[in-house]
């Protein structure tokens, strides 16, 4: 289960060494748009140090390579330094992923197969996502808002990406990988009622988690993408009558005044395994 994903640039020790204390379920070192240029090459040889000592601290740690020359050294230092997987900017069709995974199989023989997050960022990657979610190694599709925007000459606003970002988060759930993010960008993090509030509609919607830029977030978005108490207590209730009904024979029935069948009963199931994987991460 991963509710919260902090990005952190790789280029900043006094962020870096406190990364993995801040409680998000991942953190991702970023080696492309937080950094400038003539910061990336020393990033990329500081993977080495600061993915382990992330790890330490018990979550996943993620790489965010860079979209050019860089792609396959960036993602060699990482999988080296034994990051979980890479967020890989920009990716327009499963080509890309094909590529880089054949480039990593022999920096892998002592390690699982890095895992691969795939950024919709553009508008030939937003056409071609369902082909990329069934791409090598994808674990979960996430959307550049700011750069998805920029392609469109629009304005990143939630109503300009909501479309886009529901075609992103189809595509992820028809391939059954996790599916990273709200329906608006996150680079606007200081209304933080607004933020629970999207971050509440984004789990609605069936989102699994999201990324972040600030750790102030990071709570909201742990407690937001987290069943309550009180739907863990609607759920077993739902699975306990379900039990109960079975037994003498009836496929749907009434429950406090509301109508159950199945697919009732199996979202009540999947809202009770996700909440043993959140005590269990």
């Amino acid at each position: 289960m991963i509710s919260s994903l902090l990005y952190v640039p790789g280029n900043a020790p006094r962020f870096l060494e406190k990364a993995g204390q801040r409680g998000a379920d991942a953190v991702i070192v970023d080696l492309e748009d937080a950094l400038p240029e003539a910061a990336k090459t020393e990033a990329r040889d500081g993977l080495a140090r600061w993915v382990p000592a992330i790890k330490k601290a018990g979550g996943r740690v993620f790489v965010r390579v860079n979209h050019s020359e860089r792609l396959i050294e960036d993602a060699i230092a990482a999988t080296q330094a034994g990051a979980d997987g890479l967020y890989v900017p920009k990716v327009c069709s499963p080509d890309v992923l094909v590529r880089l995974a054949k480039s990593l199989e022999n920096h892998e023989k002592d390690r699982s197969p890095i895992a691969f997050v795939p950024l919709i960022e553009d508008m030939r990657g937003l056409f071609e996502v369902r082909s990329i979610a069934k791409g090598p190694r994808v674990m979960a599709l996430a959307c550049g808002g700011e750069d998805l925007a920029t392609a469109m000459n629009a304005k990143p606003t939630p109503e300009v990406l909501r479309y886009p970002k529901l075609m992103i988060h189809y595509a992820a759930k028809e391939a059954g990988v996790l599916s990273l993010g709200l329906l608006r960008t996150i680079a606007d993090f200081a209304d933080k009622e607004a933020l629970r509030a999207a971050v509440l509609e984004a789990r609605d919607f069936g989102f699994d988690g999201a990324s972040c830029i600030h750790p102030s977030v990071v709570p909201i978005l742990n407690e937001g993408f987290a069943p309550s108490p009180q739907e863990v207590a609607w759920a077993l209730k739902v699975v306990a009558a379900n039990e109960r009904e079975a037994t003498a024979g009836r496929g749907a029935f009434m429950l406090d005044g509301k109508f159950i069948d199945a697919p009732i009963v199996t979202r009540a199931e999947n809202l009770i395994r996700k909440s043993q994987k959140g005590r269990a991460s």
